[in-house]
């Protein structure tokens, strides 16, 4: 086969390429694992979001694979390393996503400052408790962004047209590397100096061994008391016990979770019983305009890669990169 879709992804710019190439689909593919290394094995090239996992054994078993689509820009979920060694190129756009992506962090950011969820099912319950939706102005405050790729400066742009300070973590990023634009940035060494700085953090960061659970108990304890924590990344790079822990003796003011650790989660679980706590189903990348630039780049570059041309979304070629720095790359 051409192109082996196994999640539930529909776009005109796949219906275009069934009309010239063998495409088959089948939404819940990636929940068996015999079934999708069975078809990997027949694959030309693989289109895939988040759900489906090309592990080293999946990817070493698909000796046709040519390909691999990856609608969004996380790679967690794919092992670059065995792509590249097998050459095969893992097709990502990086930048389709992050202007969705960073609206929503500041979407987030507004409607925890001013309690907007609160209000809105206090109104419509018949209430009229304006005292009890008193929130507090994002201008004058300060915000710690982890994370200062893509999307995480242009959450900062954002964030800075509202008048507030920024503080920045990113271990592979140095301030002098930036314009002078970047001047009033407070760029950090360590991970608790952002966030004891900050009344909002915004998480950007990548999951890796190194990430997994980086927003623990200790990083939790390092932020301002009533502070808000905004995780648009990936979920796994939350402890949600601690942040569970710290929201529920009142550290934190709030947070706003866009990932989970488990997506979904096999229950709303203790976080949806907070009322300072904005949980939404991995939104960040899901507006008409991002699914529309995503799709059209993926399949662009699946059509190339199956016509003997390069692909020009690419994540992993033409010089193979290592696992740890292609996970760096989404930011």
């Amino acid at each position: 086969m051409d192109i082996l879709i196994t999640e539930d992804l529909q776009a005109p710019a796949i219906d275009r390429l069934a009309e010239r190439f063998q495409v088959v689909r089948d939404p819940a593919m990636w929940k068996d694992a015999a079934k999708l290394k069975a078809a990997l094995a027949e694959a030309r090239t693989v289109m895939v979001r988040n759900q489906t996992q090309l592990t080293a054994e999946l990817l070493a078993a698909a000796p046709k694979l040519l390909g691999i689509g990856r609608v969004g820009v996380g790679l967690d979920n794919i092992h670059l390393a065995t792509a590249s060694e097998r050459g095969v190129v893992v097709i990502a756009p990086l930048s389709a996503n992050a202007v969705s992506v960073a609206e929503l962090a500041l979407g987030l950011m507004l409607a925890l400052a001013r309690k907007i969820p609160l209000a809105d099912v206090s109104t419509k319950g018949g209430g009229w408790d304006r005292r009890g939706c008193t929130g507090i102005e994002l201008f004058g405050k300060s915000i710690a962004i982890c994370g200062f790729g893509r999307i995480g400066k242009m959450v900062a742009d954002r964030a800075r047209a509202f008048g507030m300070k920024i503080v920045v973590f990113d271990p592979f990023v140095k301030k002098e590397a930036h314009s002078t634009s970047w001047a009033e940035i407070d760029f950090c060494t360590k991970l608790e100096d952002a966030l004891a700085q900050a009344d909002f953090v915004s998480v950007h960061t990548p999951l890796t061994p190194e990430t997994k659970h980086c927003f623990n108990e200790r990083a939790f304890a390092a932020m301002r008391r009533g502070a808000f924590f905004i995780n648009t990344s990936r979920g796994g790079v939350v402890d949600e016990a601690a942040l569970l822990h710290a929201l529920k003796t009142h550290h934190l003011g709030g947070a706003g979770l866009d990932v989970r650790e488990v997506e979904p989660p096999p229950q709303p679980g203790p976080l949806a019983l907070l009322d300072n706590v904005i949980l939404l189903p991995h939104v960040g990348a899901f507006t008409h305009e991002a699914q529309t630039r995503t799709f059209e780049a993926v399949c662009r570059d699946l059509q190339r890669v199956l016509e003997g041309q390069p692909a020009i979304d690419f994540v992993n070629f033409p010089e193979p990169i290592s696992e740890g720095r292609a996970t760096r790359v989404p930011d």
